[in-house]
């Protein structure tokens, strides 16, 4: 936030351009990967309100969300370090094993007499399957199947236009709740997630996948892209059978969850999906695909590093790395890797012995310290802001919503004595979230404490 003088009152269309967070803090919880029992160390905020630039911002720093729910996860103090990956969509290649899926699905749509019949009926000519055979159009193979983009010929013997065994429908909507969304993502979480069915009522659901990002309607007339949250839904002979929630953001599209019909699962939705949300990405011109988090200890996972180029968020520099030979082989030698952290020791005077011995004591101290009792400062978080750039940011006159009224943080009794690296203190509450959300951030949001 920049210096500022002025305490100008924040009125009604400011506030509108606010996000808003609650801080939640520092937590240590159960892996879902490896299944430690505590090995998992974020950083915790909610919000029922945040603008999807501020939410590609958060991204960019190593943020996600699970509905309301927003964390930065602690890779240096984490058993399965989480990293931010991205795609570059104009230059995507799928691989073969990527082709191969959605040109399954697709003959799978169309059905073998229809093939058979339109070859007959439509011939292509020599070049075009000659093109065909030499280059994979994605635009093409995604859309090409989807009902009102299927080629009907009449035929001759039954002077009727010929149909394809199914009639497959995509479209994107809203992410609100229906019964037939709730119904989907019950079969799924209990058939392929194992999950008792009593986990889940219609609220849980709706916290988790139905509140999102503040959306925004495509505006063809100034060129505005859909921003917010989505949910892109696939029919089947007009059965609702998956469907992907997205977050559009103004530079990139972000893959929150995908749940399908488990009796499809054989079909690779995983790949179909991600084709699908590159291709939609290129046609509306995002830049970047962002497929969540990638753990590379977890073989689940690692289909994700398989749709290139890839990039990696550097959790110390924040910069981006191509997930290529030199990261992989340092993920492979240990969880934690910031590959600018390697470059920065390289450029020191000291021998590789002595630096790894001066990085192993450092370790071995930090992990003495209980991170959920001290000061979120004191733990070294890769990508948080220090003290004194937090102290930078002047704090008090950052907003805040109480009753909704927006005031600023000085006007709370007793502000001035407080110290920032306290965490007990309302001031340490806020310093730590601002150190996590970052400068951008703070500057275009607003901290819900009290209400």
């Amino acid at each position: 936030m920049e210096p500022s003088d002025a305490r100008e009152p924040i009125d009604a269309e400011r506030g509108r351009q606010l996000s808003l967070f609650r801080p939640l803090g520092y937590q240590r919880n159960s892996c879902g990967y490896c299944k430690s029992k505590d090995g998992s160390a974020s950083y915790y905020a909610s919000s029922l309100s945040v603008r999807p630039a501020h939410y590609e911002e958060l991204v960019n720093r190593g943020w996600r969300r699970s509905g309301t729910l927003y964390y930065k996860q602690n890779l240096r103090r984490s058993c399965c370090p989480h990293y931010t990956m991205r795609l570059e969509v104009s230059a995507y290649k799928p691989r073969r094993d990527q082709r191969k899926a959605i040109n399954r699905w697709n003959k799978f749509i169309l059905g073998p007499e229809y093939i058979r019949r339109v070859a007959y009926l439509c011939p292509k000519t020599r070049e075009e399957k000659k093109s065909r055979k030499c280059n994979f159009d994605l635009l093409s193979a995604v859309h090409g199947v989807e009902y009102s983009n299927v080629k009907r010929p009449v035929d001759p013997k039954t002077k009727r236009p010929l149909e394809p065994a199914h009639r497959f429908e995509v479209n994107i909507e809203g992410d609100a709740v229906s019964q037939a969304k709730f119904d989907l993502f019950l079969k799924y979480q209990t058939k392929i997630h194992k999950e008792d069915v009593s986990k889940w009522q219609t609220k849980d659901f709706k916290r988790f996948l139905c509140s999102g990002l503040k959306r925004t309607e495509p505006n063809a007339t100034d060129g505005q892209r859909r921003l917010g949250s989505w949910h892109q839904c696939y029919r089947l002979d007009g059965k609702l059978i998956a469907v992907a929630v997205l977050d559009m953001m103004p530079n990139g599209v972000s893959s929150v969850y995908i749940f399908y019909d488990p009796d499809y699962e054989h079909w690779e939705f995983g790949k179909l999906s991600a084709m699908r949300e590159i291709a939609l990405a290129v046609e509306d011109g995002y830049q970047y695909y962002y497929m969540g988090y990638y753990i590379h200890s977890c073989q689940k996972m690692r289909y994700k590093g398989s749709f290139r180029p890839q990039y990696i968020l550097d959790p110390e520099s924040q910069t981006w790395d191509p997930l290529d030979g030199a990261l992989t082989k340092a993920l492979d030698a240990k969880p934690y890797v910031s590959l600018s952290q390697d470059r920065q020791c390289a450029d020191t005077t000291k021998s590789s012995a002595s630096a790894d011995t001066e990085t192993e004591t450092e370790t071995e101290a930090e992990a003495e310290i209980n991170d959920v009792e001290v000061s979120l400062f004191d733990l070294h978080m890769p990508g948080v802001l220090t003290v004194d750039e937090v102290k930078r940011l002047n704090l008090e006159n950052w907003a805040l919503l109480v009753h909704g009224s927006f005031l600023h943080m000085d006007d709370l009794v007793g502000w001035e004595k407080m110290r920032v690296d306290d965490p007990q203190s309302v001031k340490g509450i806020i310093a730590e979230l601002a150190a996590t959300l970052g400068p951008v951030v703070v500057r275009n949001s607003a901290v819900v404490l009290f209400d």
